[in-house]
């Protein structure tokens, strides 16, 4: 699908009032262009797609249009610690009042949010998809007659949306219900299969795509290999405690991130560790202290980042490679926001991509994909998101995942009122097993995002033109400020000026079939399959055997 440039020039009526408000209500004297652009094109009534980097204001992209449609906008936040932080920026503005609705507050503290959007005091109302898979919160919503549906950090309908998160895929049906509100999604981060992702789950219509660019020239990229876990813990232990703080460090499990900051604090290190099985008050504490400048360092799974307002983080430090690319630039755009150098270090083990290949390795629960089948085909009527969990044993998680897997089989559908069985869609048992099939092809192409990080750790051509080539951009030549580059690999592997398959090139493999051109290297080339997801093949094999055609 194209994307479209970012406008400079809105048209003038549109764009005086844009800023107007924006200087008026927020103090912000100047908007970018692509945010007059994203703001423009949702005033029109289109649904944009947002990818802007970290720091770059996105979140204002919602924030001014929001004050000039009627009704409320909501917005669909991840993190109860991410939504906490956004009322409180809107409240030290002269906005409209902004309200949450999560799992962490009073009902009480719900029921007064539900008055103030109902009586129009509240223009703004965060809630986490998983509230609005309750029949009581889309009834709310609805009378609410909202104007404006944003998702912030979009990427997580593609990144947690088919297994972790599954209540990101109804999103599309819950924007139904509401009327079909304009709908905007902003994300830092998103190659352009994520980017594609993202448009189909949340069945935007003819989107304007509004891309920048994703260069973060000020963050210098560096990869230490490491032989054995004592090298690499000995090697951040060292990294991290001569560093210039505030910094983050990111650790593959629960338990590392304990580990590395006990040895950090016995070095004296101002440092906490951050993960989901912290007591929620306790992961609100580290969050304010870093906040606060009250910690140097935060070791923490991959959850601790979003929404983080803190300008000066000098440095991130992976000690294992996360599950994508698409992941480890999303982390490491949380440096530098000051545009100040900062340094971005990934200590990698070619053992260490062995946990994230055990993480994408499970198996869809069929038991559970077939007992919803079962369900909703008995149900007398359409059945709720909420209805299904009340019918079924398994798990909330399990049941949507098995729900929207049978979505994408045709075996079930939606309807204003809920879900039914498909006419003529295919018997519970036949969806079973399509639905499985369909969650292994989706895991695939996760292994295979992995196989790019072994890539990316790997290369000795320049690192930031690898990571640009990924998310569908070019350098012209070698950056000259990442390892590669300081080491001299990078000017003797630099992709041709001309290249052979340029990106975005559709091409068609002899085992693979067809697929899109990603990156091209003086001696290798990035495919992404339509089938067979990420593949890295050799030039000289690819001119030798003729592996290559047009599609």
């Amino acid at each position: 699908m194209p994307e479209h440039p970012a406008r400079s020039d809105p048209p003038h009526a549109a764009r005086d009032e844009l800023r107007r408000a924006a200087r008026d209500t927020f103090g912000w004297d100047r908007l970018r262009p692509e945010q007059l652009t994203a703001m423009e094109r949702l005033l029109e009534g289109h649904d944009v797609l947002v990818v802007m980097p970290t720091g770059a204001g996105k979140s204002a992209i919602y924030q001014v249009p929001a004050l000039l449609l009627p009704g409320p906008t909501v917005v669909v936040s991840p993190l109860i610690a991410l939504q906490r932080d956004q009322v409180g920026q809107l409240a030290d503005s002269a906005a409209p009042d902004a309200v949450a609705v999560n799992s962490a507050q009073r009902a009480r503290d719900s029921e007064r949010a539900w008055d103030a959007v109902g009586a129009g005091d509240a223009e703004y109302l965060f809630l986490a998809p998983e509230q609005l898979a309750k029949d009581d919160v889309l009834a709310d919503l609805e009378r609410s007659r909202p104007t404006l549906f944003v998702v912030d950090e979009a990427h997580c309908v593609s990144a947690w949306g088919h297994d972790f998160r599954p209540d990101y895929l109804l999103l599309r049906h819950v924007v139904a219900r509401l009327g079909r509100p304009r709908v905007l999604a902003l994300t830092a981060t998103a190659s352009g299969p994520v980017r594609d992702d993202i448009v189909r789950h949340l069945g935007l219509r003819d989107p304007v795509r509004v891309v920048t660019g994703f260069d973060r020239p000020n963050l210098h990229l560096a990869v230490r290999h490491v032989g054995t876990e004592e090298d690499k813990r000995a090697a951040l232990l060292d990294r991290v405690a001569e560093a210039d703080p505030p910094g983050l460090v990111y650790a593959a499990t629960r338990k590392d991130t304990e580990h590395y900051a006990a040895e950090l604090a016995d070095r004296g290190v101002r440092v906490a560790a951050f993960h989901a099985g912290l007591p929620a008050a306790e992961r609100r504490r580290v969050h304010e202290d870093f906040l606060a400048d009250r910690l140097d360092v935060v070791v923490a799974t991959s959850a601790f980042g979003m929404g983080i307002d803190t300008p000066n983080v000098r440095f991130v430090v992976h000690a294992s490679v996360p599950d994508s690319l698409d992941s480890y630039y999303q982390q490491i755009g949380r440096a530098g926001r000051d545009d100040e150098r900062a340094d971005a270090l990934l200590l990698y083990r070619p053992e260490d991509l062995g946990l994230q290949r055990f993480l994408t390795a499970g198996a869809v629960d069929t038991g559970a994909v077939r007992e919803v089948a079962d369900t909703v085909r008995a149900h007398e009527g359409p059945i709720s998101p909420e209805e299904l969990d009340d019918e079924v044993d398994a798990s909330h998680r399990r049941a949507l995942t098995g729900l929207t897997l049978l979505e994408q089989v045709d075996a079930v559908r939606a309807t204003d009122d809920g879900f039914v069985y498909a006419d003529g869609g295919p018997e519970p048992e036949r969806a079973t097993a399509e639905a499985a099939e369909t969650f292994e092809h989706r895991k695939e192409l996760d292994r295979t995002r992995i196989e790019m990080l072994r890539d990316y750790a790997e290369t000795r051509s320049c690192r930031r033109q690898f990571l640009l080539g990924y998310f569908g951009e070019s350098l012209d030549e070698p950056c000259g400020f990442c390892d590669t580059c300081e080491a001299g690999t990078a000017a003797a592997h630099a992709p041709p000026a001309d290249p052979e398959f340029p990106p975005e090139t559709r091409v068609r493999h002899t085992e693979w079939g067809e697929g899109t051109v990603v990156n091209q290297e003086a001696d290798r080339l990035t495919v992404l399959f339509d089938e067979a997801g990420y593949r890295t093949l050799s030039l000289p094999a690819v001119r030798e055997h003729d592996l290559l055609g047009e599609a």
